[in-house]
């Protein structure tokens, strides 16, 4: 008997302590805080609202914002390739600081043995670090590579960015890599 006594105060204790607790959000109101509103006008003077919702993909503006001080830094741009290293996608970075250092070129025979080097190893069909860009975009690089410009690279060069901006960029943000070195360079300030 003294048993069933204890587990009803047991009982009446935990229930004092669930109405304490605060109890969570529910999914619909969260859902609804996330929306803007977008107010436009119409040719009539009456206000038009737009809903948009944040659901789709994450903000891209924190990630290219991440990816920039990635590619600006040398200790993170090590990591980051790396990480790239042990995925086995390391010829995204590897092609776009290439197009970098292709834009930086100045005289016109630098460009053209730039180019076909680039061509050969990134683009190339049976290329040894081929990368991942649309049939219509590698004949039009090939085509350019007849008279190749500073810019004959951006189409494909824009195509691989954003790639490592949604795909890669993200997941190395999460990675113990980055984070053990944006541990360390907070540390490091006061040493």
């Amino acid at each position: 008997m003294p048993k069933l006594l204890f587990s009803k105060i047991h009982l009446y204790d935990l229930k004092d302590l669930l109405m304490n607790v605060q109890k969570p959000r529910r999914i619909d109101i969260v859902l609804s805080g996330r929306r803007h509103k977008n107010y436009t006008w119409n040719i009539s003077g009456q206000k038009v609202t737009n809903e948009t919702s944040d659901l789709s993909w994450p903000d891209d503006r924190k990630h290219q914002l991440s990816l920039e001080k990635i590619l600006a830094n040398k200790k993170y741009l090590a990591a980051f390739r790396s990480y790239l290293q042990s995925e086995f996608s390391e010829e995204n970075i590897e092609f776009w600081l290439a197009c970098e250092d292709f834009k930086t070129t100045a005289l016109p025979e630098d460009l053209h043995w730039k180019a076909e080097k680039i061509y050969e190893e990134f683009i190339k069909p049976t290329a040894n670090r081929e990368i991942n860009v649309d049939h219509h975009v590698r004949e039009k690089i090939q085509r350019s590579l007849e008279k190749p410009s500073c810019s004959c690279f951006d189409e494909a060069q824009k195509h691989v960015y954003l790639l490592m901006l949604r795909d890669t960029c993200p997941r190395f943000l999460h990675s113990d890599a980055y984070l053990s070195l944006k541990r360390k360079s907070r540390t490091m300030w006061y040493i």
